[in-house]
């Protein structure tokens, strides 16, 4: 795979690089914030090889990659200025049609600033779980020097978590890092620390200061840094430029520190204190219903982005306290997935999806669940549901055995030593519902089934997959429809071009798919052949329809044209409709598009290529609306 190819496809689908705020990745996606999300191809995004599936949640466009999301974040480094840090910012402080309201706003903070931590945060996290279990059974002696310096190196993230915090809440709100990381800095100045430590009376002319220990805490950098980018925005406006360079971050530290202590400080470690209580408490008064609940539904607040919300706590919780006791019921979740996924592998007789499955079982038990969930158990529905019964099961035993987490990472295979404390208590319970949550799922997704998709026969027909009865009418049950040969009639009047002339690369690439272009003469685009309009664009600009026989076609009238909003097209269909070959789908007016500075050459375009042997044209130069157009090979068909 190209991922710098990929990279250009991805930044045309959100809407091209004006268009992109911000973006940040976690472990499989990249999070996009953009301007107008109006303005992002979902359709496309998703057709692409590389993407799993794309989802808006939280804010934020999440374009779902799997494990290779690091290198498609610096492929698009690479091909655009996305990633340069002075635009992010600009942009992220502008607004725009982008910024989001209410708990969208909310989570959108959330991720951006937690999300890059995630990767480093789930290494050490491993490496301190390892030393717990080194020390425990007595492998490394705690006062031994080997296990000081490895404990150093999985320690520091979490005893300076508030400059790395004060990192990614700079750039996620304009303000300068610098600044940020020395106000970090100050609250872990050691004088600081020994004012807290000694309980020393301390005042700021006159104001009392209640001291508070800000090593691994979380809210009140976070609460610091937003606020100092906004008042540097202020001084940036009042400063002149040839000296704010050194008053802006002079006057920001000696207004910030002094408010981060007085106020910031105690109001976010007692909040933080508070929710974590909390939490604790719906857990000690019941921790088997507890787990169970958040281990049915952690995925699916995964899959809307809402999880986000949890993420600080857990790691307050182990700031703090030193453990964390919800995280735990969480990992049920993933392991149950996981165990839906074999059991697709297990049952279906489709070869794709059993290879899907499969990769997606082996990824999953290591804490990737996208390709899981996205790729396999929810797109079939049932497994799904298998998934969170299983889920409820695991996380009810994990909560009613007290397992706890003593450093943070993505639940896994790997990650498991993170639950192993002093003594190991909790940690069988976390293998004995890890390992339910994983059974009961896969036997349920094999008991309940799901209705497995059209396979290719071994003499290249299609059928039912799990059926022996390879006749076409009983393969097509179920809208399955068998990919034979078939023309293509030309859906417009006009000029026909390559695509490779089409000044989109997403056309122009194939990377939708194989097809034709055609410069309109005339603003009339009818159906080209017999089958359902499946897609109707709200601006009228596009438009997809698929055949009896399962050809998938787009027709795109226009470059760009989506900018439009509707004007100058008027729809005859909606989707679900059903047409015939000739029928009036579309009417738009060719001279006012070109007067308003868009190209009008209409790619029209074979979705599902790679179902087909191969898709080439029938015609050159001129062709006339019903022409016929393309041919579309079936594969193995003689």
């Amino acid at each position: 795979m190209s991922y710098e190819k990929l990279a250009k496809e991805i930044i045309q689908g959100v809407g091209g690089e004006k268009n992109v705020v911000s973006l940040i990745h976690c472990a499989t996606r990249l999070r996009f914030t953009l301007k107008d999300n109006s303005k992002a191809d979902k359709a496309a995004l998703q057709k692409n090889d590389g993407v799993i599936t794309v989802k808006e949640s939280g804010g934020q466009l999440q374009v779902v990659i799997g494990n290779t999301v690091p290198e498609v974040y610096n492929a698009i480094g690479n091909v655009s200025g996305i990633l340069n840090e002075s635009k992010s910012a600009s942009k992220s402080s502008g607004g725009g049609q982008g910024a989001k309201k209410g708990i969208g706003s909310v989570i959108d903070v959330i991720s951006s600033i937690f999300a890059p931590l995630l990767g480093v945060m789930a290494g050490a996290g491993i490496l301190k779980g390892l030393l717990l279990i080194a020390s425990n059974f007595e492998w490394l002696q705690k006062t031994d020097t080997t296990y000081i310096i490895l404990y150093a190196a999985a320690d520091a993230l979490f005893y300076f978590l508030p400059m790395l915090l004060a990192v990614t809440t700079a750039r996620k709100f304009g303000g300068n890092t610098f600044t940020a990381l020395t106000m970090a800095g100050a609250l872990l100045y050691p004088t600081i620390i020994q004012l807290k430590t000694d309980g020393v009376a301390t005042h700021f002319f006159g104001i009392p200061v209640v001291m508070m220990s800000y090593s691994s805490t979380v809210i009140p950098i976070i609460l610091s840094v937003i606020v100092m980018s906004q008042l540097e925005k202020v001084c940036n406006r009042f400063i002149h430029d040839s000296v704010k360079n050194f008053l802006t971050p002079l006057i920001s530290l000696v207004i910030m520190l002094p408010v981060t202590l007085i106020v910031f400080g105690p109001f976010g470690v007692y909040v933080g204190n508070a929710i974590a209580d909390g939490l604790l408490s719906a857990f000690s008064f019941s921790p088997l219903i507890a787990g169970a609940i958040l281990g049915a539904s952690w995925q699916i607040l995964v899959i809307f982005g809402v999880h986000w919300g949890l993420v600080p706590v857990f790691i307050n919780n182990i700031a703090v306290f030193g453990k964390d006791g919800i995280k735990p019921a969480a990992t049920a979740s993933v392991f149950a997935q996981t165990g839906a996924a074999f059991g697709v592998m297990l049952r279906t007789k489709n070869k794709k999806l059993k290879t899907l499955a499969g990769s997606a079982t082996v990824t999953a038990l290591f804490g990737i669940t996208e390709p899981a969930v996205y790729g396999v158990t929810l797109p079939l529905k049932r497994p799904f549901i298998a998934g969170v019964i299983g889920g409820a099961v695991g996380g009810a035993i994990i909560g009613q055995a007290g397992t706890q987490a003593f450093a943070s990472g993505a639940p896994g295979l790997l990650t498991l030593p993170i639950f192993y404390g002093p003594g190991g208590q909790g940690f069988p319970g976390l293998i004995i519902g890890i390992t339910a949550s994983f059974l009961v799922s896969a036997i349920l997704t094999y008991v309940m089934g799901f209705k497995d998709p059209v396979d290719e026969t071994e003499d290249g027909s299609k059928q039912v997959a799990g059926s022996n009865n390879t006749d076409v009418s009983d393969a097509l049950k179920g809208n399955e429809v068998v990919k034979a040969s078939q023309k293509v009639l030309s859906p417009l009047s006009g000029t026909i071009h390559l695509l490779s002339d089409v000044p989109d690369p997403a056309f122009s690439s194939e990377a939708m798919g194989k097809g034709i272009a055609i410069k309109p003469s005339e603003g009339r685009v009818v159906a080209p052949f017999d089958g359902k309009v499946t897609v109707a664009f709200k601006k009228k600009h596009a438009l997809a329809v698929v055949s009896d026989s399962g050809a998938e076609m787009l027709i795109h009238v226009g470059i760009d044209t989506v900018k439009l909003d509707g004007q100058y097209f008027t729809s005859h269909v909606k989707e679900g409709d059903v047409v015939t070959a000739g029928q009036l789908l579309l009417e738009f007016d060719v001279e006012q598009i070109a007067a308003a500075g868009y190209e009008t050459v209409t790619p029209v375009i074979v979705t599902n290529s790679t179902d087909y042997e191969d898709v080439y044209a029938l015609q050159k130069g001129d062709i006339k609306m019903q022409d016929e157009l393309l041919q579309i090979v079936g594969k193995d068909n003689n």
